[in-house]
């Protein structure tokens, strides 16, 4: 798929993933337990379906949008008489790594699919890159643990590792520049968040949302293999219709469904279509 020195550059060149709800922890269940027990130190309750708003934000800028969300910015207010603010924000921040690095060895397996996936992706001469929304610290366990498993991308940018994160396409571009692709339309960025989508459809790149796997759904494997197909389905239609609001090139439930959307966007590539602009 890829291009040579001898070749036009036209093909495709790279795929760019994001990490939790994507390649692993199905369901994105590792930061939502986290997010619970870090406001319960304050005596502020939220719910999981709370904690999901912001995800695929870097983590400190979810918990800031989870402050301003209405019900927790009330119950914020009444435990501590005032709005959060910034240094309530980096206060939180620095008890969320630890939460967090403690809970994803719990989480860390692989999406089914995923290492026959990263074959085939090599075969074709693609080189693999990744983003998250997560920090150094956290994905210094989670790493080691998906590489064990089969998932080895050739880079990796967190949060924090730029100046400006999702849904900004900057990530992106430091991607662009480690694994030496260009242009933005021979990339495919894929993920299950919104943010996580805007910054792959801002730097130029084809985008494919997940929908079963991901955070929209967050169910287990396990949970999501016993509901009956009539709820399947309505939670795969309301997780895609969440999910459109970034506009996604293509949307499936995970990526064992990937390949046959980059051979799609291989023939568009050769027809001289390009992803359309944000």
């Amino acid at each position: 798929m890829a291009g040579t020195d001898d070749a036009p550059a036209t093909g495709l060149a790279a795929v760019v993933f994001d990490w939790a709800g994507t390649v692993v922890d199905f369901g994105s269940q590792a930061p939502m337990g986290a997010f619970v027990e870090l406001f319960a130190t304050e005596d502020v309750e939220i719910t999981v379906a709370e904690a999901r708003v912001p995800m695929g934000l870097p983590k400190w800028q979810h918990i800031q949008a989870l402050g301003r969300l209405p019900t927790v910015a009330a119950a914020w207010r009444r435990r501590h008489g005032r709005d959060m603010d910034v240094a309530d924000v980096d206060r939180l921040y620095e008890r969320f790594t630890p939460m967090n690095r403690a809970a994803v060895p719990r989480h860390a397996q692989l999406i089914e699919g995923v290492p026959t996936l990263m074959r085939e992706l090599r075969e074709r001469g693609l080189k693999i890159g990744s983003t998250t929304g997560y920090n150094r610290e956290i994905m210094d366990v989670l790493v080691p643990l998906a590489a064990a498993q089969g998932f080895v991308p050739d880079n990796l940018v967190c949060a924090g590792d730029v100046s400006e994160n999702r849904p900004a396409p900057l990530g992106m571009y430091r991607c662009f520049i480690e694994l030496g692709v260009w242009p933005a339309r021979r990339v495919v960025k894929v993920d299950d968040t919104v943010p996580g989508l805007m910054e792959g459809r801002h730097a130029g790149c084809w985008t494919v949302a997940i929908t079963v796997s991901g955070n929209e759904t967050g169910l287990s494997a396990e949970a999501w293999a016993a509901l009956p197909a009539g709820e399947q389905t309505l939670r795969r239609t309301a997780a895609a219709a969440r999910l459109a609001v970034a506009q996604p090139d293509y949307t499936i439930d995970t990526v064992a469904e990937l390949l046959p959307v980059l051979q799609a966007i291989e023939r568009r590539l050769a027809a001289g279509e390009g992803p359309p602009p944000a």
